[in-house]
């Protein structure tokens, strides 16, 4: 089977960029966690059904499928490019990308759930504060660990890239400082996910640029020859 090429991925890359920022906006219309029980109330009893139901049925599954499809053909393109990256890089790159995706449809869930209760079940509305309670695993289950997951991918990746000779040195700097946020980072507000497609269409950048060498018969760029993170080289 023939590997993806660096601009199928880039695509790819950039269809889950599009996908996740647009169900970020959707949940930042879901109320806070510090909302007051009034809020909670009114959304979910009927005011938000509409926008709750779309993010969790349709956007969310979504931008999870085409990141997927993103990290595959992500791995792919630099197992072509490199014949034996990183091994501990390697690894981590696939448990941290499946990580992510798992924790964030589960959080999605369970914000969901009091909408998919009365839309899809028929069920009465449930008690402002219940509903809460789902909301803050919620938020908790995507903005404290799925970030971390997704932090972990953002760092290998850009590393595998790196030792791979396809990302540049200015965009690596960079490609670390937004993994390094979305491993650090701790808050319930979905502005700082932006981060991630952040990252994604830098590396859709690098992406495209290598593919434009490539068909241009030019060299890569090659890589620092000092060590990068997470990319021990054994030598004989």
């Amino acid at each position: 089977m023939r590997p993806a090429t660096p601009r199928l991925a880039a695509v790819l890359g950039i269809v889950f960029a599009a996908l996740f920022v647009a169900a970020l906006v959707s949940v930042n219309g879901i109320p806070h966690l510090n909302a007051p029980v009034g809020d909670y109330a009114a959304f979910y009893d009927g005011a938000g059904d509409t926008l709750v139901t779309a993010v969790a049925i349709y956007l969310v599954p979504l931008a999870g499928i085409a990141f997927l499809w993103f990290a595959v053909a992500m791995r792919s393109v630099i197992d072509a490019l490199e014949t034996k990256p990183s091994a501990m890089a390697d690894g981590l790159n696939l448990l941290s990308g499946v990580l992510f995706v798992g924790l964030l449809f589960a959080g999605t869930a369970a914000m969901a759930t009091p909408v998919l209760l009365t839309t899809i079940g028929g069920g009465a509305p449930l008690d402002p504060e219940i509903a809460r309670g789902l909301s803050a695993l919620g938020y908790g289950l995507v903005f404290l660990f799925s970030v971390r997951g997704a932090g972990m991918f953002a760092l290998t990746t850009t590393t595998l890239l790196r030792g791979a000779g396809v990302m540049p040195r200015g965009a690596a700097v960079v490609a670390y400082l937004l993994a390094t946020w979305l491993l650090l980072t701790a808050t319930d507000h979905p502005a700082s996910l932006l981060v991630l497609p952040a990252w994604v269409l830098l590396v859709a950048v690098v992406l495209l640029r290598h593919d434009r060498h490539v068909r241009r018969g030019a060299p890569a760029p090659s890589p620092d020859p000092t060590p990068a993170v997470l990319s021990p080289r054994s030598e004989s």
